[in-house]
């Protein structure tokens, strides 16, 4: 900004000398000394003015008070180890089953840090075998807070309510920051054919279903090899998947993450 107050500054300048010049030859034309015009100060500052209102300066990177809860707990994003994966929380959307914004601005993928490299391996052998795949993130760990007002927040009866959400008074793996939601997408961007979208509550999105639900033609080859591969790469990088979603892999078992983790309240 200072460059181009300067810039500014130095041309109004050469053109006051200019005009100062013309006035100082009338002044030895007609033997009489004229001062230059003083709107020249004005206008300075009014150019001045106008670039300071429309220069926009970037303002410094803010941290929302759920990313600093979980920078306090020791958790890492995953883009400080692999900017490859990409994440789109749906939680931090109204694109989701609740459809409310439960995270606001918060959209980042933070981890235990031996989570967050068993994602990185994932990422890598994926990648090893199809270069222009990547894993994409839709929820990774997520505050009890946050799990209480899910549990809070949906309209079905209470015994109903551990079939969409964990009993928050339990403690998810989310909670602690040790499981992800999560699926691939092709070198433009778009997510394989899973069968069923994220967040899908029904038998169609059950892995434990799976063949009977190929069997009657609810669900493709593809879209079978789709998850396969899905698992496949989770796997291999330290994750176990669960029977009811297609897209939830753990990286332990609750009574492992109790003794090595804390959860994130």
């Amino acid at each position: 900004m200072k460059k181009l107050i300067s810039i500014f500054i130095f041309f109004t300048s050469v053109v006051c000398s200019f005009e100062a010049c013309d006035y100082f030859v009338q002044a030895d034309n007609e033997s009489k000394a004229i001062a230059a015009p003083p709107v020249a100060k004005a206008e300075i500052v009014f150019v001045v003015d106008s670039l300071e209102k429309n220069i926009n300066v970037p303002s410094p990177m803010l941290i929302t008070e759920i990313e600093q809860l979980m920078m306090e707990a020791g958790l890492i994003d995953i883009k400080t180890i692999d900017t490859s994966i990409v994440v789109d929380l749906k939680y931090s959307t109204n694109n989701n089953f609740l459809g409310i914004d439960m995270y606001g601005d918060f959209n980042k993928c933070y981890l235990q840090p031996d989570v967050a490299k068993k994602l990185k391996r994932s990422q890598q052998i994926l990648k090893s075998d199809f270069p222009f795949y990547n894993l994409i993130i839709f929820d990774a760990v997520r505050a009890r807070s946050i799990q209480r007002k899910m549990w809070d927040t949906i309209d079905v009866p209470y015994y109903e309510r551990s079939k969409y959400v964990s009993n928050p008074n339990n403690g998810s793996l989310h909670n602690f920051g040790a499981a992800v939601d999560v699926s691939v997408i092709d070198e433009n961007g778009i997510e394989l054919d899973m069968g069923t979208p994220y967040d899908y509550f029904g038998e169609l999105a059950y892995p434990r279903e799976e063949e009977r639900m190929l069997e009657e033609g609810k669900l493709t080859h593809i879209q079978l090899l789709n998850r396969k591969l899905l698992r496949d790469v989770m796997q291999s990088g330290g994750f176990m998947g669960i029977t009811t979603e297609w897209w939830h892999f753990n990286s332990c078992y609750r009574t492992e993450a109790y003794e090595k983790y804390k959860i994130i309240e």
